[in-house]
């Protein structure tokens, strides 16, 4: 499971490691991003990649309101090719999500304690994702938005939670983002955990349970 994460670094940054446009406009950092908020994704359509502001949860072409995304922040990577509300963007809309780090929580009693997981060498995290357009039947919107692809946990992870996020290595970007071909199936080499040599995890501050808190001193060790 992901359900926040940081995107604390400047666009600018990020445009130039993925080799992507930049946005219209700058997103603002952040260091508890959560489902329903806008995040910065990498996308690609023919030879043109960009960055561009998504909304986190998706909401499939078809779904009839907007409630549907509450559930969908998350895309297990098994069931890809066979789920109806993520087989089309399988096929057709895949995206990568930068991401300076990522949460998940420990349960002791009563108490949840957040621990944060990034990369040993600081670099962001490329996580896989899926994104979609649904136009809003109200005022005829156009709505895209997008959910991070989920795995098992490596050994090091699976001490606070039983899945992780797809982290693609950076030969596998390109690989992800081109969707000119509809044969998925060898994509699925890409979804094993990332190796634990590679990360490092550690408890925050209880401060990030609550998504209206946001700042610096959220990523630092408690």
């Amino acid at each position: 499971m992901c359900g926040r994460f940081t995107q604390q670094r400047p666009t600018a940054e990020l445009a130039a490691l993925f080799n992507a446009e930049l946005p219209p406009a700058e997103l603002e950092p952040t260091y508890n991003l959560a489902p329903t908020d806008e995040a910065a994704v990498v996308v690609e359509r023919g030879d043109r990649r960009a960055i561009r502001a998504y909304r986190w949860g998706l909401i499939p072409s078809w779904a009839k309101d907007e409630k549907i995304a509450s559930k969908l922040f998350n895309a297990r990577a098994e069931t890809l090719a066979t789920s109806g509300a993520f087989r089309e963007s399988f096929r057709r809309r895949r995206c990568i999500v930068p991401a300076d780090g990522f949460y998940e929580w420990q349960r002791a009693g009563r108490v949840r304690q957040p621990f944060l997981i990034h990369r040993v060498d600081g670099a962001p995290l490329a996580l896989a994702g899926l994104w979609s357009g649904w136009r809003h039947p109200g005022t005829d919107q156009v709505i895209r938005t997008f959910t991070i692809v989920t795995t098992a946990a490596n050994d090091a992870l699976s001490v606070v939670h039983d899945r992780m996020p797809v982290i693609l290595e950076p030969k596998d970007w390109s690989r992800w983002l081109d969707t000119t071909t509809e044969d998925v199936e060898e994509l699925n080499g890409l979804f094993t955990p990332a190796p634990e040599a590679e990360l490092v995890l550690y408890p925050v501050s209880p401060l990030v349970n609550n998504v209206r808190n946001d700042g610096p001193e959220l990523i630092e060790p408690a």
